[in-house]
């Protein structure tokens, strides 16, 4: 089978776009989608995206997100400014506002006139079971608004972390130079964390002053990306909670700069996160499997 597809990335975290409206994928197994993700033997990515037909009547488009281990996920925040791009470039709609379907969420993408994306990610998630995250007898302490956790990790020392899901579940933790973070040691321990039923993406935050953060992120079944704009927004509503940082916030990933804003003042917890960042092409094929 030849398969097209598209190579696109939101400031280094890369994806492979696959127009599933026009094209036959329902026989595509995990083991295909790793193939395709896989960097020496296929074409390499952090994560597909495959973009069909909406099953929800209040929306444009669908997408679904698979990492490079080939499973679903729920959201994705890079690849949905990429999806924006990709949409409006091959001409699939004219509309520079969409309503996309994602897991169980419909999300508000806007492609602006210098061809930013900006992405309104919904209300942050901060109930335990729907993050999830099971706290168990864990030690807890507030900070701020934010009720962190001491998680414990296998021969290492615990972290004190904050789960917030953005439609995907987060656990942010403060460092203080996030070039010296762990990220490769402690990533792997807090993603697989069995308080984390589904697993979790480990963010590490450096804040620079009250708009501006520094932020790695190591994503489950991804590793470590050049960015994360799910882990972006996650880590700036902590932070915010935390009352450390204040919208606007320049986000600095390895990949480049995304801005966050959430007006949990005037718009409450419930508020949606807005990201605001660019979505680049690399290159179009086609690719027999």
């Amino acid at each position: 089978m030849k398969l097209s597809f598209t190579k696109m990335h939101g400031l280094g975290n890369d994806f492979i776009v696959i127009d599933a409206i026009d094209q036959q994928i329902d026989h595509l197994t995990s083991s295909d989608w790793r193939f395709l993700a896989n960097r020496h033997l296929g074409i390499g990515a952090d994560q597909i995206l495959l973009v069909e037909k909406p099953s929800n009547p209040d929306a444009d488009f669908k997408y679904r997100i698979l990492n490079a281990d080939g499973f679903e996920v729920e959201q994705c925040g890079n690849g949905s400014r990429c999806f924006v791009r990709f949409v409006r470039d091959r001409g699939l709609t004219d509309k520079t506002q969409i309503i996309v379907e994602v897991g169980a969420r419909l999300i508000t993408l806007t492609e602006l006139p210098n061809l930013q994306v900006t992405v309104n990610m919904g209300a942050p998630i901060l109930e335990s079971e729907s993050i999830p995250f099971l706290p168990g007898t864990l030690e807890k302490k507030m900070s701020g608004h934010a009720q962190l956790y001491f998680l414990p990790l296998a021969s290492n020392p615990a972290v004190w972390v904050h789960p917030v899901s953005m439609g995907n579940p987060h656990a942010v933790q403060i460092v203080s130079d996030v070039k010296q973070a762990p990220v490769h040691l402690l990533g792997p321990l807090i993603e697989n964390h069995p308080a984390f039923p589904k697993r979790v993406n480990a963010g590490f935050m450096e804040i620079v002053h009250a708009h501006h953060i520094r932020l790695r992120v190591f994503e489950r079944g991804s590793g470590e990306t050049l960015s994360c704009g799910t882990g972006a927004c996650a880590a700036v509503v902590s932070g915010m909670l935390q009352n450390l940082i204040q919208s606007p916030v320049q986000v600095t990933t390895r990949g480049g700069e995304l801005t966050i804003a959430w007006d949990k003042v005037g718009g409450g917890q419930q508020a949606p996160v807005m990201m605001t960042g660019p979505a680049s092409f690399v290159f179009e094929g086609h690719i027999e499997i």
